[in-house]
């Protein structure tokens, strides 16, 4: 299980580093197998360029090689991502995180290529990442195969794309080097059990030792006490996104006393009514997972 680290944010806007800092202690100590900086859930579209080299400083600083680090160095533009992977440092970094470029909506063939000119350049190896409710294209399987295939420096896909046919084809077609990634927390179990390897997950934010437990007893193959874990979380996967994401998450967070309950607009906290049903289930998910 990887968790798609959070941003926390001051009441005046600023990054609470001191929390961030907090935030990975509580993730490494509690069973997070990798983290995943600087992605969707991070507010990245809203952080400067000075913020998110603090971020991924301090967060490398903290975790000190105790677990792996995927770096998130997405962009709608090709050149700006070649010359991120050309030019920036990656020392404590072991991979990064690169999504079906957003907003322009590339033929197959253009995020073929896109991922070709990255893949030609990168010194570390290549997570790719379609999340089409983000980005407004679909990177279909046809076109993830070719990648994995050709590129050995491509080696995972974040599926995020809610088409579990489509992650069976690319479980089932895929080179044995290449590995499948759940980017939903709410499928993580029956993903795993079609032959994924895990999850970038949300929720590990708040509940990083129950969501870990329940991903190695799928990977373990002990599904009915993995299922009993998924379950229990079944409400609460509704409440992290329906006022979308990292409101659900970051709101969850507050409550157990771990952030500000701050977002960067045009992000907004959640509504009063979905905190206090999250506020209502906490305690029985703290007792019973």
């Amino acid at each position: 299980m990887g968790v798609a680290l959070i941003t926390p944010f001051n009441n005046d806007g600023s990054v609470d580093y001191n929390a961030l800092v907090r935030l990975v202690e509580y993730q490494v100590q509690n069973g997070t197998d990798f983290l995943c900086v600087l992605g969707t859930t991070a507010e990245t579209p809203t952080l400067t360029a000075e913020e998110k080299q603090k971020i991924k400083n301090t967060v490398i600083e903290r975790v000190n090689g105790r677990i792996p680090i995927l770096l998130g160095v997405s962009s709608n533009c090709t050149q700006t991502v070649v010359d991120t992977l050309t030019n920036d440092d990656f020392t404590g970094v072991d991979a990064v995180l690169v999504a079906v470029p957003y907003y322009n909506k590339p033929s197959q063939e253009g995020i073929y290529q896109h991922y070709k000119a990255i893949a030609q350049v990168s010194k570390v190896p290549i997570v790719l990442y379609n999340v089409p409710g983000r980005t407004g294209v679909n990177m279909t399987a046809e076109t993830t195969l070719r990648l994995a295939r050709d590129f050995k420096n491509i080696v995972a896909i974040k599926e995020a794309s809610g088409n579990i046919t489509q992650m069976d084809d690319i479980i089932k077609n895929k080179p044995e080097n290449f590995d499948v990634i759940s980017g939903d927390d709410g499928i993580t179990f029956p993903l795993i059990t079609l032959g994924a390897v895990g999850v970038i997950s949300v929720i590990g934010n708040a509940f990083p030792r129950e969501f870990s437990r329940m991903t190695r007893l799928s990977l373990a193959g002990d599904y009915n006490n993995a299922l009993t874990i998924h379950h229990k979380f079944t409400e609460l996967f509704k409440l992290l996104f329906v006022d979308g994401n990292p409101a659900g998450v970051k709101a969850m967070l507050n409550m157990m006393g771990m952030i500000e309950n701050r977002l960067r607009l045009p992000l907004v906290p959640t509504r009063i009514t979905t905190f206090e049903e999250m506020k209502k289930i906490l305690d029985s998910l703290k007792i019973k997972c």
